[in-house]
């Protein structure tokens, strides 16, 4: 069925796929909803409607106190995902009974718990800067599934990460001595953390493993920072892997014209991904090929 929604009425119109319209009340934004059948059709349906969407940093960083931010017009990596993933889990929600108001305050809630420790806005700290420790928190939150563990060529491994407090200047609000001692705690509780990677020389090897709509996460090579970009997997006709993400160098969210591989063997910065997959329709987190959960 197509649902149609303003925010006035809705209108069903038999067809084989999903659309709810949505005005998200705080900046007067509306857009689109098509989702799908599965939870990754519904990824993959609502990340492509971003397409061409302008990338723009710092977009979380506008407001003299941390509160949650809504854009549907322009992203970086993390928000682009976090903002596609937290549409999904709604759209997920919806059941037989659509309404907008309710889609749009699960949208709200969906991205408050996606974006920030234990579901809560506390000021900047709680806000999930390192992917490593926005992985763990939303896997124990239910939401989404490690599964890099159970890939071809994943390897464990720790990394130290040391990078917002050595490069403060990056970060305004690292100049409070408070939330800078928050920052390095969290830091220091990272860095004891052993976790599953798959080395970029093998990540060709796991492709075939990774599905469309698995989060992808690529981890930075450089000492000190974990990961350095994140996107969505999509796969071409030809069968390829590729990736679908809001990128800096082509200045929009695209879909690479390459390969994941490629792109991860082409880029001297990334030493390869972590994969994770959002929770099944039915609420639990997704079941491992080996018929067992990452951790």
């Amino acid at each position: 069925m197509m649902k149609l929604f303003t925010a006035f009425f809705f209108l069903l119109i038999p067809f084989s796929t999903q659309a709810q319209e949505i005005t998200l009340s705080s900046n007067q934004q509306s857009l689109t909803i098509v989702g799908g059948k599965t939870t990754p059709e519904t990824i993959l349906s609502i990340g492509k409607q971003f397409i061409n969407c302008p990338y723009v940093p710092h977009t979380l960083d506008t407001n003299p106190t941390e509160q949650l931010v809504v854009n549907l017009r322009e992203f970086d990596c993390t928000t682009y995902l976090e903002t596609v993933l937290a549409l999904s889990l709604a759209w997920q929600d919806m059941g037989a009974k659509p309404n907008q108001a309710v889609f749009e305050q699960s949208f709200r809630t969906y991205l408050t718990k996606l974006r920030y420790r234990d579901g809560r806005i506390d000021g900047y700290a709680s806000r999930l800067h390192y992917f490593s420790d926005w992985l763990r928190d939303n896997e124990r939150k239910g939401l989404v599934t490690d599964v890099t563990r159970d890939l071809p060529g994943s390897m464990s491994v720790a990394k130290p990460v040391s990078y917002m407090t050595t490069a403060t200047y990056k970060y305004p609000r690292l100049t409070d001595p408070a939330i800078l001692k928050q920052v390095a705690q969290t830091e220091a509780a990272i860095s004891q953390q052993t976790f599953s990677f798959i080395p970029k020389k093998a990540v060709k090897q796991a492709e075939a493993s990774i599905r469309e709509g698995d989060i992808v996460m690529l981890m930075a090579a450089r000492p000190g920072l974990d990961m350095k970009h994140v996107g969505i997997a999509v796969r071409q006709p030809n069968g390829q892997l590729h990736l679908m993400h809001a990128s800096s160098e082509q200045g929009a969210v695209v879909i690479t014209p390459y390969s994941l591989s490629d792109y991860v063997l082409w880029h001297r910065g990334l030493s390869g991904i972590r994969i994770a997959r959002l929770r099944s329709e039915s609420g639990t987190p997704p079941i491992m090929a080996r018929g067992k959960q990452a951790e």
